[in-house]
């Protein structure tokens, strides 16, 4: 089993750079809608520059990422099946569920943006942009702590992550209102 290590860490850098194109691909639509708003030739030009940052990002970077990520999970899971009858693991893998659907809604949403199609606003993008964020959060915890039975605190602690992101949110856009360029 030496090779264990090799393979976790492989999950661990597939998950890394899985995270790292769900907290960017939303940025760009949020910059998407907004060029869609702006004048001829400006429009144009800025959608079709963060169209193909979109794509290459959610094609190249994403989707595998996805995917090894979760090829090498369940490898892991293959090679210590015991981790299975642990019961954080059981929410851990809810969580990982979760982040599916929030990938495939999020992958509706790049489809959308892609065929000129705007039906959220910037500041929708600018909230669903915090959605990785919170499964992040649970997944960490999860599998540092190992331990599922404090769930109810893991749940208060979400409320809480979310309470102070959507404060800052508020903050952050009267800081905008008052002056754009911030």
């Amino acid at each position: 089993m030496e090779y264990y290590q090799y393979i976790k860490a492989f999950h661990l850098i597939f998950v890394i750079t899985w995270f790292a194109g769900l907290f960017y691909i939303p940025r760009l639509f949020v910059y998407q809608i907004e060029a869609s708003q702006k004048p001829s030739p400006d429009k144009e030009i800025l959608g079709e520059q963060l169209k193909l940052m979109a794509k290459r990002l959610w094609f190249i970077i994403t989707w595998p990422s996805a995917i090894l990520a979760t090829l090498f999970a369940i490898w892991l899971l293959v090679l210590q099946p015991y981790w299975l009858q642990q019961p954080w693991m059981h929410v851990k893998l809810a969580f990982v569920f979760l982040l599916y659907i929030y990938h495939f809604k999020t992958h509706q949403y790049f489809n959308q943006l892609q065929n000129n199609v705007v039906k959220k606003t910037s500041s929708y993008m600018r909230i669903w942009n915090e959605g990785a964020t919170f499964i992040l959060f649970a997944v960490v915890f999860l599998v540092i702590l190992q331990n599922a039975i404090n769930w109810v605190w893991g749940i208060i602690g979400l409320v809480i992550l979310g309470v102070l992101i959507m404060l800052g949110y508020k903050v952050y856009k009267n800081i905008r209102n008052k002056n754009p360029e911030a």
